[in-house]
């Protein structure tokens, strides 16, 4: 008895196991029984047809069905499978040819300006017709150029083209009259950055500061005779909370862009990347902030020289502080391991402003109070010392001033030599400035042209009576 269950144990395990195979071994519903099995790369045993869940048959493909497929069929092709060839993407808009000829209905006329007097003269950097395009969109604005009027703006190094209505073709070659002037070929300007800890400076120096409007908020602009300019720094330099970032002389060519940076880079530890490969089990991926301070200026002389037109654009990064971050960074032989990452906390200031002044006075720009970073050089404060931000209070907050003084000379107007003085100096002498003796013809101050804004003229003569 015992013998005969175990038999029949025995033969029910093997029909079960057979089961699965008997069933693999009939054909699809369909197929004809009779017809041989193919293998076209598909496979060896497949029957051609591929079988949906629901139940839809469907030829399988080969890669001789597919054209331009490229890919070689057999048994080592991927079962016959290639991508589809892309087709090109009709469009959607209506698309035709125009009529050949450039529209006209606002009046719009062809010119070509010869721009290689000033190209030729530029060899500071590979594309100086750019510049000019640059001016000349400032002067007619962008909104001129993409409008419902048919107009067309290019440059190459020999010649300047432009398709516009007779009103911006005045205004393109005035433009390109102050770059192709000769007088104006290039500027000297001298830029002087600093910065204070307070803005009560104005307190003194305001009688001689003449205010220019401006077109970004919380900007504030002046003008200043040379001699109120080397006052008021002298003044400047007295105080505990002074800090010159930069005073070099630039040579600009007219039209074109020069920058004052003072940058260093503040490396961090941004986020982690586990790898098995090393030890601890993870990598550190550090990344960088470029802390610090740049100015670009971009002058352009008048055609008589005694204006000047400066787009200036600062941009200031400060790194306040680093806050750190625990995170888990779990391996094999640490499993509960820990480590930091960073995440830093910044302040930033961006001013893109266009100024016009007359180039025998000074500019000033005050970017109000705003980040000053630590890249600056720490020797220039009060022995050499700066307090950490934790005990200061904060990150540093400071006044930036930007000193814009043109050095080249007025158009047909000659340099006079200094008078000579009696031997007591004049407050005007601390920097070397010497003042015409009396009854001397006085150099030629023209004053202030009208600006954007319209500045009344007024003569910027120093004012003796305040210091």
């Amino acid at each position: 008895m015992l013998r005969t269950l175990v038999l029949v144990v025995v033969a029910l395990s093997f029909a079960l196991w057979l089961a699965p195979a008997v069933q693999a071994q009939q054909p699809p519903a369909g197929v004809d029984p009779n017809q041989p099995a193919t293998n076209n790369g598909t496979g060896a045993g497949f029957s051609g047809v591929w079988r949906s869940p629901t139940g839809e048959m469907r030829p399988a493909a080969t890669g001789s069905s597919l054209p331009n497929s490229g890919v070689a069929t057999g048994s080592g092709s991927n079962n016959g499978l290639s991508p589809i060839p892309g087709a090109p993407r009709a469009p959607i808009a209506k698309v035709t040819s125009g009529t050949g000829t450039l529209p006209n209905k606002d009046g719009q006329v062809w010119r070509e300006y010869d721009i290689s007097p000033y190209t030729a003269r530029v060899t500071t950097t590979n594309r100086p017709e750019q510049a000019l395009v640059d001016w000349i969109l400032r002067e007619t604005g962008y909104e001129v150029w993409h409008s419902n009027v048919v107009s067309m703006l290019s440059a190459d190094a020999r010649t300047l083209k432009v398709y516009h209505t007779p009103e911006v073709q005045a205004i393109v070659g005035d433009v390109v009259d102050r770059f192709v002037n000769s007088q104006g070929s290039s500027q000297s300007v001298n830029v002087r950055i600093i910065s204070l800890g307070s803005p009560n400076w104005r307190t003194r120096a305001q009688p001689a500061l003449r205010a220019v409007p401006v077109q970004t908020q919380g900007i504030s602009a002046w003008l200043m005779a040379r001699e109120d300019a080397s006052l008021i720094l002298t003044e400047m330099r007295k105080r505990t909370d002074f800090r010159e970032h930069g005073s070099p002389q630039l040579i600009i060519q007219s039209g074109q862009s020069a920058v004052v940076s003072l940058m260093r880079p503040r490396p961090y530890s941004a986020d982690i990347a586990m790898r098995n490969d090393v030890w601890p089990g993870y990598e550190a991926r550090t990344s960088q902030f470029d802390e610090g301070f740049s100015v670009e200026v971009s002058p352009l002389s008048s055609l008589d020289g005694r204006t000047l037109d400066a787009v200036v654009k600062v941009n200031i990064d400060q790194l306040e502080r680093l806050q750190s971050l625990s995170v888990e960074v779990p391996s094999s032989v640490a499993p509960r391991q820990r480590t930091d990452i960073q995440v830093p906390q910044v302040s930033q200031f961006r001013l893109h402003d266009r100024f016009r002044w007359p180039t025998d006075s000074v500019m000033l720009i005050s970017l109000g109070i705003v980040p000053v970073p630590s890249a600056a050089d720490a020797a220039t404060t009060v022995g050499g010392f700066r307090m950490p931000a934790m005990l200061s209070g904060g990150p540093d907050r400071g006044e930036v001033l930007i000193f814009i003084d043109s050095k080249a000379l007025l158009a047909g107007v000659a340099a006079q030599p200094a008078a000579a003085t009696s031997g007591t100096l004049a407050p005007w002498q601390a920097t070397g400035t010497t003042l015409p003796a009396a009854g001397a013809p006085a150099t030629a101050t023209p004053g202030l042209t009208p600006v954007v804004g319209g500045l009344p003229n007024l003569n910027l003569t120093p004012s003796r009576a305040r210091y």
